[in-house]
């Protein structure tokens, strides 16, 4: 499955990508590092934290459906592929099949590319449920503790948990890359508190790639 084939990819603009084979390897490098997000908490008009509490209230378990055998069959690949590519940071199995179907859940959700996500989470965090960053940023996906009283229940410590975590890193970046009307560069910019700027965004395509099955 390739980076837009889970039926949910939205039309996006992923401007200013990867500057070359150098620049690329060293943003990887700078992913390795674990670049903490760093949101800047902006005013929300009621309409939008109300949908934005919503999309992030329901606690389903994030169990896969599928319309048709040939889906079923594209998630048994990306599931089997990924799981031995991230062995060495997650050796439990039960733990790896775990977080993957949460990643998929949630990407899928919030109309997010799934390599999108897995590239984000590995600079964000390195895939280490409980980094927390100098600015406060916690989990996988790196959610500042603001969010919790913006639109949560105000208990950060429910950032620790996995699908909380990847449930309010995705609705962010859903809701960012709608603020940003589709720019993929800008929404991660903003994702990050780097808004306009290359490094960022950049770091996060080039190891989308490395998600991607082919």
């Amino acid at each position: 499955m390739s980076g837009g084939d889970n039926g949910l990819m939205p039309k996006i603009s992923r401007r200013n990508t990867v500057f070359g084979t150098s620049v690329g390897l060293g943003l990887l490098l700078f992913g390795e590092q674990s670049a903490a997000g760093n949101q800047v908490e902006e005013p929300m008009i009621d309409s939008v934290r109300t949908a934005l509490s919503s999309a992030v209230s329901n606690s389903a378990p994030p169990i896969p459906e599928f319309v048709d055998t040939e889906s079923r069959l594209k998630y048994l690949r990306w599931l089997g592929e990924n799981s031995q590519r991230l062995y060495k940071r997650m050796p439990v199995l039960d733990t790896r099949k775990e977080f993957l179907q949460t990643v998929w859940y949630e990407s899928r959700r919030a109309g997010l590319d799934i390599t999108l996500v897995m590239g984000l989470i590995q600079v964000e965090s390195n895939f280490r449920k409980h980094a927390v960053s100098k600015a406060g940023a916690c989990g996988f996906m790196q959610v500042m503790p603001f969010w919790m009283r913006l639109i949560g229940d105000g208990d950060i410590s429910k950032l620790f948990h996995m699908q909380t975590n990847l449930r309010f890193g995705c609705v962010i970046l859903r809701h960012y890359l709608d603020r940003e009307k589709g720019d993929l560069f800008m929404a991660l910019g903003r994702y990050n508190g780097s808004r306009g700027r290359p490094e960022y965004p950049n770091a996060v395509f080039a190891a989308q790639s490395l998600w991607e099955i082919r």
